[in-house]
């Protein structure tokens, strides 16, 4: 199979997917269509210009560096059409995987299949850095005893005072 998709013995990227795919059990129907629909129609699209389409009406979707027109498809989805255009404009991989879609989602796909999206376009990931913490200091007692002598001694001072007027007043 694979020598007769392509003379020269090698795969292009979509049918080896595909390959794949059918030998995880997905079905011989499903990979050959998907084979010859991905290698007629590959058309590469800029990540920039994928996300312009990010309305009802123009509902493009990036999925394993697939680009996808699911505008017919929003009125069906189960999840609802506010599913799928809140992952407009980004890559959808994580959140299609996450949800767990079945054999038979994945085949839908083959129909809304438009082109591949260009990977050097896609905005890197940023990681995430979490906020600088106050640093932890194991000995305290330090700064417990400040506390203590800014309450303490003022308190002092004061009895102190009260002290001397007393004992120092002339009767």
């Amino acid at each position: 199979m694979i020598n007769r998709l392509r003379g020269d013995g090698g795969v292009h990227g979509a049918a080896a997917a595909a390959i794949v795919d059918y030998s995880l059990g997905v079905g011989e129907r499903f990979a050959s269509d998907l084979c010859i629909k991905e290698m007629a129609d590959s058309k590469v699209y800029r990540f920039d210009e994928v996300s312009k389409h990010n309305v009802a009406k123009d509902c493009w979707l990036i999925i394993s560096g697939k680009v996808y027109d699911v505008t017919p498809f929003l009125d069906e989805h189960p999840g609802g059409d506010e599913v799928l255009l809140a992952v407009t404009g980004k890559d959808a991989t994580n959140d299609f995987e996450d949800i767990g879609h079945s054999n038979s989602a994945r085949d839908m796909m083959a129909k809304y299949y438009i082109g591949q999206v260009d990977l050097s376009t896609v905005p890197t990931k940023g990681t995430y850095i979490p906020p600088q913490q106050a640093s932890y200091n194991p000995d305290k007692t330090s700064e417990f005893v400040i506390r203590i002598l800014q309450f303490l001694v003022p308190i002092m001072i004061l009895g102190l005072a009260f002290a001397v007027r007393r004992f120092t007043k002339a009767d």
